[in-house]
């Protein structure tokens, strides 16, 4: 993994290739692993030491990941985890990547820096833009840090996806549990 400073990237988007969903596992909380376990079993999760994960498939994508035609879904989209609302990005206290200075980002009096996984297709490289400043990275500190729950900015642009799937059956929960 390689892990680049905020400040190289214009943009981001999710474009639902799953590649954040087969490459990684997903660590859980013990309140996420509560919530999963309590709507969809236990053998929906499995642990390692010390920590609790979502389970993989066969093929080492995760359990919660579909496919419809060439899009990637989130299956636990109403109840994503931490760790997968924050990805491709890394908001940490200390520059544990290094460029310091290009991964510091001020918020709220502090400095916090933000690196991205260079893995992601989404990431688009230039001179940042205001939204993905101001609106985009502030939505994934805040989803870091606790202060923020719901995404707008930080996930897939599901409007179109959720249009056409409303005429096969409802909302688009329920068609993924149909799948």
């Amino acid at each position: 993994m390689l892990f680049v400073p905020w400040r190289y990237i214009a943009d981001w988007k999710c474009v639902m290739c799953g590649l954040c969903c087969k490459a990684y596992s997903v660590v859980l909380s013990f309140q996420e692993w509560l919530n999963i376990v309590k709507n969809y079993g236990v053998e929906t999760t499995a642990t390692g030491l010390n920590k609790l994960y979502l389970r993989r498939k066969s093929d080492g994508s995760c359990i919660f990941l579909y496919r419809l035609s060439n899009m990637h879904l989130c299956g636990l989209q109403h109840m994503k985890p931490t760790a997968c609302k924050l990805w491709p990005f890394k908001v940490l206290t200390a520059p544990k990547y290094g460029y310091a200075r290009d991964a510091a980002y001020p918020y709220l009096g502090k400095i916090l820096y933000v690196y991205a996984d260079s893995m992601c297709t989404g990431l688009q490289y230039g001179t940042p833009t205001w939204s993905f400043t101001n609106q985009t990275l502030k939505e994934f500190i805040e989803i870091a840090l606790g202060t923020r729950r719901e995404q707008i900015k930080s996930t897939a642009d599901m409007g179109l996806t959720q249009q056409l799937l409303t005429p096969l059956g409802g909302s688009f929960k329920t068609w993924l549990l149909m799948l």
